[in-house]
């Protein structure tokens, strides 16, 4: 039996019978043709989820009953990966993927070494466009919880950031493998993914004193556009998410 398929509501609904309309509304009754009887999910990007049942299909939207409410909790600890800004549709690539694997909050990172630079109109359009990739990825995945993807970060933003987490830095020359640190109860794990030049040296010196560990994910050298990907996957699994 397949999931059933996932939409997204700026508010949830509090009766038991409400319409889908909008985008959603339409999506649902002209690209997934949802049908009368069939079950789907509908979601707020926070958490909060509704089981519900298709009771009627309109050419603008889908009539539809509720069968249950829930709220699942944010998952402890939070994995948050600072993504060095790709170069071109590698970077929705990697929020795709980064999203689908359980990232909970994306930090767009200007690294020294980044080619692509956000600046004015150019960076706006830029982290709409991850945001939006963010919440297609969630959908299709069933991902009731949106990850967040905050405004772009410094150097300095991310060292401070490293300060208050555990932070891991993805490194080919680190001696310390992924897999085998030891990982925190609670709190977040933020993972620091370097452009295709790599994390100069200077920004390793300052994540180590911010008390971030460097550490590789295995003999291949990845993208930075899966890098964060693998990364997820390894630690998803490691912290029971995928169990």
């Amino acid at each position: 039996m397949s999931t059933p398929p996932l939409f997204f509501v700026e508010h949830l609904p509090a009766a038991p019978r409400f319409r889908l309309d909008g985008d959603e509304g339409r999506h649902a009754a002209r690209v997934r043709r949802v049908e009368v009887g069939e079950a789907v999910l509908v979601a707020d990007g926070l958490g909060g989820l509704v089981d519900c049942v298709v009771t009627a299909v309109h050419a603008g939207g889908v009539e539809l009953d509720v069968r249950d409410w829930r709220t699942l909790e944010p998952p402890d600890p939070r994995l948050v990966v600072v993504q060095a800004l790709p170069k071109g549709d590698r970077a929705e690539l990697a929020v795709e993927m980064m999203t689908e694997l359980g990232v909970d909050e994306i930090v767009p990172w200007a690294a020294s070494r980044s080619v692509v630079q956000w600046h004015d109109v150019r960076g706006a359009k830029a982290l709409e466009k991850w945001r939006r990739t963010a919440r297609e990825a969630a959908k299709q995945s069933r991902r009731p919880r949106v990850p967040v993807v905050v405004e772009p970060a410094s150097t300095a933003d991310i060292e401070a950031r490293l300060a208050g987490s555990f932070g891991l830095v993805l490194h080919e020359d680190a001696s310390d493998p992924l897999a085998g640190v030891e990982l925190p109860d609670s709190g977040e794990i933020v993972i620091v993914v370097g452009p295709e030049g790599g994390v100069s040296d200077d920004e390793l010196d300052a994540f180590g004193a911010a008390g971030a560990r460097v550490v590789r994910m295995g003999a291949p050298v990845l993208r930075t556009s899966t890098a964060g990907a693998a990364a997820l996957a390894v630690l998803s699994a490691r912290l029971g998410r995928w169990s």
